[in-house]
């Protein structure tokens, strides 16, 4: 069998939006009480959650996955919402004490059904000499299969533009900086031809259109998107050639329904006009196979690639243009795209299991349901590992447990087309998650590759992360007498510390994609049963974390978060801002920025933090008031970092911390203010302005975290 050796196996992905820290041994949080009596508590909690987690089984999550893989199940369809029901139905006989389905109507983008999307070669009179293909071939057992959306780019503009064809390698901004600066090459009023990877495709469509480009028109490489030595599918699990990516290109930052940014989009709710949507595309976008790329690529004429990152591995030189060489020099490329954006009803599934003492507090498991095609990995492998997680603790709730605090599950929609019913939801329960949620675990696809665990979240949940990964197996070929933490320690060590794993940082990778069909047709139940995961261990492994950090987080005493952690991570964080910084120096004296109270407030943040342990392990755990104050602070501590004026020009990320970047959504950034001030510099005429931006984010940062130092004090 064909195995990845992409960085990820099983990934667990954890946003704990709303939380806050953790004491390091369960036995601590009693030590006021008697010693049997502490044993006991210890022990009862360790077996419920021993329990739940051995009630999990993989032939449960596969036969979920066949299920919900069988039919494509697009947000706003029928299907989906047949999906919706079906997990409705599931969750109500599963033993919830809620399950509801709740409506957005939101704008979507789907393609004219009688005018299709393709890219054309035409001559100097305007005649179509080549045609990209329409769709994709079925894989087999598929053929028969409708309602299968082919390959487009979500809320791309209508038009058909015609001009010279410039290839501008990953679209990043250093790739149009490159060829406007160093070649002289000049985007405007040209389409654009950029293959996927590196970074997110909405931000290569800004890129674009910032450019001066009419158009753009996006493929998978093989270099980003094969594997040397493996076939592609059905026989491997490669990307064909005929395969191309959908995806939506929204440039939202967090704003939600492009229409409604910022509230519910509710039959109540005030809705822009389309045309004046947030982050909608103002330039037409098409996605290609690489076969179809390469016949576009052969012609090229124009200067040599700059170096070897701009080749990939099609059989073409990868010259840059503008357009044709030789004989071929008046050709153009025309570009047909014909989507059609409507508002469109969807719907989440919301659960609940209510809490027996704090039912005011809240622990949310979500993931998305919807799926450009069949979804095999994306997102119904996270799908079916939550309806497993949902049935375990059904299967608790009928031996009469009920957790402390009330456990929220959401199945999500629209979430392909921008996180669109998700963000609906926050937005319409704003003010009762904001008082209420402890925190948010995501289940996004279970599984993108066969190498290690990878774990994304706040520093507040390490430790807890660490601790249950030492109770659970290790899935690994190799591994099977060792924990998941002894495993995923072994394969990916945490740069800073070698004696704990890898979290929230990018992994190993190598030069191609571990999950090549991403947002395919091939994306099937098939491709993850034979090449990812043939025994579905590896999902039962993400399954059991994920359901664990719900138990822990919903049930224990003291909530689990570990302040000291967000001390060391802000260290860390702050030091790197710093570092990245020092390139300037000269300038850093010129303007006479500083990062002296930066790090004196991380300081003062270290030594409240350390304050704060102490007092949680001198708690009475027999006075409710006092146990019921240490957990508000744990809980607000991450909401203490957010800047309620937002970051520059993206007023919907307001966390000072922690951020998607501004130029690749798909990463993150710490202290984005100040790391998005910094990239400015050299992209400013007025290195002034520039400076003055930077210092203002260093100021708001400082003040930041030293305002989120004060709220782990007893007192002002």
């Amino acid at each position: 069998m064909a195995k990845s050796r992409g960085p990820l196996y099983l990934w667990v992905c954890l946003a704990a939006a709303l939380a806050s820290f953790l004491v390091g041994f369960m036995a601590g949080w009693f030590i006021n009480k008697p010693l049997q009596e502490t044993v006991t508590l210890l022990r009862y909690h360790q077996s419920i959650r021993w329990e739940l987690i051995s009630e999990m089984q993989a032939e449960n999550i596969k036969a979920f996955l066949r299920s919900f893989t069988k039919l494509p199940h697009l947000a706003g369809t029928e299907q989906n919402l047949l999906l919706a029901m079906k997990i409705q139905s599931q969750w109500k006989k599963f033993g919830l004490d809620t399950a509801k389905l709740v409506p957005y109507d939101v704008l979507l983008s789907y393609p004219n059904e009688t005018n299709a999307n393709y890219i054309s070669i035409v001559d100097e009179h305007g005649t179509e000499i080549f045609k990209t293909s329409y769709s994709e071939l079925a894989p087999d057992g598929y053929e028969n299969v409708t309602n299968i959306v082919p390959p487009y780019n979500a809320f791309s503009a209508q038009g058909s533009p015609e001009g010279d064809l410039i290839y501008v390698n990953y679209a990043r901004t250093e790739d149009f900086f490159k060829l406007e600066r160093e070649m002289n090459i000049n985007c405007t009023g040209k389409i654009v031809i950029a293959r996927y990877g590196k970074i997110f495709r909405g931000n290569k469509v800004k890129n674009a259109m910032l450019a001066g480009a009419i158009g753009i028109i996006l493929y998978s490489d093989p270099a980003d998107y094969t594997a040397p030595g493996v076939e592609s599918y059905p026989k491997g699990w490669n990307l064909p050639g005929t395969g191309a990516q959908r995806g939506n290109v929204l440039n939202l930052n967090g704003a939600g329904d492009p229409l409604t940014p910022g509230y519910p989009a509710k039959e109540y709710t005030f809705r822009l006009d389309v045309e004046e949507g947030v982050g909608i595309s103002k330039i037409p976008v098409h996605p290609i196979g690489y076969n179809d790329a390469e016949s576009i690529l052969r012609h090229m004429g124009g200067p040599a690639p700059p170096d070897d990152s701009w080749k990939g591995s099609l059989n073409v030189n990868y010259n840059i243009g503008p357009g044709f060489t030789g004989n071929n020099s008046l050709r153009k490329i025309r570009m047909h795209v014909h989507n059609i954006n409507k508002i469109t009803r969807i719907y989440n599934v919301i659960g609940t299991i209510r809490g027996s003492v704090e039912p005011d507090r809240y622990v949310i498991l979500g993931g998305h349901r919807d799926a450009w095609v069949f979804g095999g990995i994306d997102p119904t492998s996270g799908t079916a590992v939550l309806q497993e997680i949902v049935q375990s603790f059904g299967k608790l709730m009928t031996r009469g447990w009920r957790p402390r605090r009330t456990i929220i599950f959401a199945s999500w929609d629209a979430e392909e087309f921008g996180l669109l019913g998700s963000t609906e939801w926050a937005e319409e329960n704003t003010k009762i998650l904001q008082d209420r949620s402890v925190a948010y675990i995501n289940s996004d696809s279970s599984i993108e590759g066969n190498y290690t665990l990878r774990v994304d979240c706040t520093p507040l949940l390490y430790q807890l992360v660490y601790k249950l990964a030492k109770e659970i197996s290790s899935p690994d070929d190799g591994f099977e007498t060792q924990s998941l933490y002894e495993s995923w320690l072994e394969k990916d060590p945490s740069p800073q510390n070698k004696s704990v794993p890898r979290i929230s940082e990018t992994g190993k990778t190598d030069n191609y994609s571990n999950y090549p069909v991403y947002h395919t047709i091939y994306e099937t139940f098939e491709l993850v049963e034979k090449f990812y995961d043939p025994t579905f261990k590896k999902q039962l492994s993400v399954a059991q974390l994920r359901g664990a950090l719900v138990y822990e987080l919903a049930d224990s005493k003291i909530i689990p978060f570990n302040i000291q952690d967000y001390a060391k991570a802000l260290e860390i964080y702050a030091s790197s801002i710093y570092n990245l910084s020092k390139k300037y120096d000269q300038q850093l004296r010129k303007h006479e920025v500083s990062f002296d109270f930066l790090f004196s407030a991380v300081k003062n943040f270290s030594e409240a933090a350390s304050n704060f342990h102490r007092r949680l392990t001198q708690i009475d755990f027999n006075n409710p008031i006092a146990v019921r104050i240490m957990n508000d602070q744990l809980m607000l501590l991450e909401r203490a970092f957010i800047d309620p004026l937002g970051l520059p020009g993206r007023p919907f990320y307001r966390h000072v911390i922690f951020a998607p970047s501004s130029h690749n959504k798909y990463a993150g950034e710490s202290f984005p203010g100040i790391y998005d001030a910094m990239f400015d510099i050299e992209n400013k005429a007025d290195s002034n302005s520039a400076w003055t931006e930077v210092k203002k984010h260093i100021s708001i940062a400082a003040f930041t975290v030293q305002a989120a130092a004060r709220t782990l004090t007893e007192v002002p």
